[in-house]
């Protein structure tokens, strides 16, 4: 093994939401910062979704293997470049509702509270949607928390189909409101990423060091157990041992705790940070279904997703339960995570003989049904000698079935007032399969008693005193939006945290 003759006041592993935010954030403190990022950095051909066939099954998929509870394998829908999972999302960046934060009765049992508030996260939410350019308005939606200002770019422009979707839906008495998204305006790849707002800023600075194609195999604790303080990563097929002060991981919820589980020694034979037992439990990834609206009129298939609705988040007048979040896909084309069910394809086909997916694409509008999971001991992250094996049955279905129920019955409706939709077509639908993991949370959850949580309210390990993880890891709940902002805002929260406590 190589020995890093530099000594670093801070390494971050991984270039995400959490990591390549914390960069930003940590960067002008003028602390010597390693970030360690498996990938490299995506061509800009790559990025351009329009520009490539998305419907093949091998891309944006990561190049290894994962195994379900059968231990079947699957490659998981995730992307490990600079950058991270954001290179690949559709860049909708929504808050966490005020009662998400809260206990919360579901159907299927409670959501349990945080041990932080809405009001302690909100001034970071601010800081987040000034970081990554939201475009966006919180004016027509029931329940948007409150907000100390509006968000700093007006909202984009629905596409003409789509807005007459949007008439139509606003006529029923709902209240379809503009998604907020992270754009930067360039041509190629209009979507803003931690690369764009969190490493590229940071790397201007020299006391930030970056390396790629650097993958994080092994954390290496002092004599003690105490303390982190080797890095053990494989580089151009050699192990090299970085040294530093302060460790963060922000590999995902799924790698992060893989990490840990797998870092196991004689003083933590549990793996890292794991004496409750925690580390990997509870993973959650939000329960999501694809509905297909069948226009008779043509699109381009590669607009962005532009409208949301929230009027079944917290149930309706039948169902006193929350139900969850409804949003347009954008083009099904750029979709990629819609591209993991091709099979509905197959079903408009019926509809429409003659048509190849490309042109099937631009004949429909994609809508996403999305409903929280709940967290679960027995949804887990586990490893069989290397392998990381998902443990995950789906939760909270009920609730799921009855806005995905609402929802279509909504699009009956539009379809009637509407041209360019025909009366009493069904609307295929499709759930995301195991291999999407772009919710991905809940495995090292945070809070005070070191007996039912991994790391404290500063997303420190309760059992390491220089160990912390700032990606989705942390959620004890899951909510019916993106995780995405809330990742963010809480990267910019501990950033705080640790400039302080560098200081």
């Amino acid at each position: 093994m190589i020995i890093d003759d530099q000594d670093y006041d801070l390494i971050i592993v991984g270039t995400g939401a959490g990591g390549g935010t914390l960069a930003h954030k940590l960067a002008a403190a003028g602390k010597k910062i390693l970030i360690l990022e498996r990938g490299d950095f995506m061509s800009v051909a790559a990025q351009n979704r329009s520009d490539v066939d998305a419907f093949k099954r091998d891309r944006y998929h990561a190049p290894e293997q994962w195994y379900d509870s059968a231990g079947e394998p699957f490659s998981p829908q995730m992307n490990y470049a600079v950058g991270g999972n954001t290179k690949i999302y559709n860049a909708a960046l929504l808050r966490l509702r005020e009662r998400d934060f809260e206990a919360v009765k579901h159907q299927a049992g409670i959501s349990p509270a945080w041990c932080l508030k809405y009001a302690d996260f909100a001034p970071y939410y601010t800081e987040a949607e000034a970081l990554y350019q939201v475009h966006g308005h919180s004016s027509n939606d029931p329940t948007e928390p409150s907000h100390s200002s509006e968000y700093p770019f007006p909202a984009i422009e629905h596409q003409s189909q789509v807005q007459d979707v949007v008439t139509a839906i606003e006529k029923q008495g709902l209240h379809p409101t503009s998604i907020p998204l992270s754009l930067n305006h360039q041509a190629a790849d209009p979507t803003g990423d931690a690369e764009i707002y969190g490493i590229t800023p940071a790397l201007k600075y020299p006391n930030v060091t970056l390396k790629t194609g650097a993958k994080v195999v092994c954390l290496h604790t002092n004599p003690s157990g105490r303390a982190v303080k080797g890095v053990e990563a494989e580089i151009g097929g050699q192990s090299y041992l970085f040294l530093a002060n302060i460790i963060v991981l922000a590999c995902g919820a799924v790698n992060s705790a893989a990490l840990l589980l797998h870092s196991r020694n004689d003083l933590h034979p549990q793996g890292l940070a794991n004496s409750s037992d925690l580390v990997g439990r509870n993973l959650m990834k939000g329960l999501m279904t694809a509905i297909v609206q069948i226009s008779t009129k043509q699109n381009s298939g590669v607009f962005p997703r532009s409208i949301y609705l929230n009027d079944f988040y917290w149930g309706d007048k039948d169902f006193a339960y929350p139900m969850g979040h409804i949003y347009n896909t954008g083009g099904l084309l750029t979709d990629p995570i819609f591209t993991e069910a091709p099979p509905m394809l197959s079903v408009l086909a019926k509809f429409m003989p003659g048509f190849g997916i490309k042109q099937l694409a631009t004949r429909s509008i994609g809508w996403w049904a999305q409903t929280a999971d709940l967290p679960d001991l027995d949804n887990r992250v586990r490893l069989i000698g290397n392998k990381i094996n998902i443990d995950y049955t789906p939760n909270n279905t009920e609730a799921h079935d009855r806005l995905i129920y609402r929802w279509i019955e909504i699009l009956k409706g539009v379809e009637k007032s509407l041209d360019g939709f025909q009366s009493g077509v069904p609307h295929p639908k499709g759930e995301a399969p195991l291999a999407v993991m772009a919710h991905q949370c809940g495995t090292c959850r945070f809070g005070e008693d070191p007996q039912t949580s991994v790391l404290d309210p500063n997303c420190r390990a309760h059992d390491l005193d220089n160990l912390y993880v700032v990606d989705g890891s942390f959620f004890p709940s899951n909510a019916s939006v993106s995780p995405a902002l809330t990742i963010i805002a809480n990267a910019l929260r501990v950033g705080e945290h640790l400039i302080d406590y560098l200081r």
